[in-house]
């Protein structure tokens, strides 16, 4: 596996579990005051999980044509 993709898919991973996180705090699962507006941490949360999970998603299912 090229080096390049390896990053890559490891840096979407940890978006997708950053976001993830973000969002359990904006729904309440973890009981966490950051002291910033809910609806903030969600739209983060919603950003970092969906774009993490398109890029490792992407780079998981490329094809090695290098």
């Amino acid at each position: 596996m090229n080096n390049k993709r390896t990053i890559f898919m490891i840096s979407g991973g940890m978006d997708t579990l950053l976001g993830g996180i973000a969002l359990m705090i904006y729904f309440g699962w973890i009981p966490v005051d950051i002291g910033i507006e809910k609806r903030v941490i969600g739209l983060i949360g919603a950003f970092l999980f969906f774009s993490g999970l398109a890029i490792f998603t992407f780079f998981f299912l490329k094809n090695n044509q290098e």
